[in-house]
């Protein structure tokens, strides 16, 4: 699978290359844990992964979720995954995580979502930010 990561934004630094680098690692995690056969993360060829600003995603947002705010992941079901990297800093920061961190746990949240995993329910939440964790961890230590 070709997973191609883009920056649209100036305002932090990003390191793309461990970034897709992290998101390979991660992909054959992500994909173990599909929910089902019919996860679009099993029939994609080529993932795209856009870090933009939060006036651009809250752009997105409002545009296909009806929700004016800025998020931090949005994903897309064709295989399209746009982060934050405003609302990255700024969680990170919350969380005392570098950005890099927070942008690889959004990447791997989208990876997740891909593979059929929903974060509306809470107690299916709960569980797929336990397994971000994991899949994190694992992908970084490697």
């Amino acid at each position: 699978m070709v997973i191609r990561l883009y920056n649209h934004q100036r305002a932090h630094k990003i390191d793309t290359r461990w970034l897709k680098a992290l998101a390979k690692r991660a992909l054959p995690d992500c994909l173990a844990a599909a929910k089902t056969d019919e996860a679009p993360l099993r029939t994609l060829t080529e993932i795209e992964v856009s870090v933009v600003t939060d006036e651009t995603i809250a752009k997105v947002h409002a545009d296909f979720l009806d929700d004016p705010a800025p998020t931090d992941v949005i994903t897309f079901h064709h295989g399209e995954i746009i982060i934050s990297a405003d609302t990255a800093a700024r969680q990170g920061a919350e969380h005392h995580q570098p950005l890099q961190h927070e942008l690889a746990l959004y990447l791997i949240h989208g990876l997740l979502h891909l593979a059929g995993w929903d974060d509306h329910d809470p107690a299916e939440q709960k569980e797929m930010h336990c397994l971000q964790d994991r899949i994190l961890r694992a992908s970084i230590s490697v």
